[in-house]
């Protein structure tokens, strides 16, 4: 939960609402979400997970439900 949370401040200061503090000018947000990465690995690994076959199921589930749900958007089309 640690390392997403500093995921989360990253993207919130960086890219959000939040102002960035200068300590945080720094944080580099590619290796924090490795940090990320590889700790959900470990707790596959830990919980006997199959992470490759979970993904792929996840991707699949994703395509059919939401296939065209951005094509469909006005407000992402911009064709006039």
């Amino acid at each position: 939960m640690e390392e997403v949370g500093e995921v989360a401040r990253i993207m919130a200061r960086r890219y959000g609402e939040q102002s960035e503090k200068e300590s945080d000018k720094g944080a580099d947000l590619a290796d924090e979400m490795a940090d990320v990465l590889f700790v959900l690995i470990c707790l596959a690994n830990q919980t006997g997970i199959n992470l490759t076959e979970a993904f792929e199921r996840n991707l699949e589930k994703k395509t059919r439900r939401d296939g065209t749900r951005h094509l469909d958007n006005p407000k992402l089309n911009h064709q006039v």
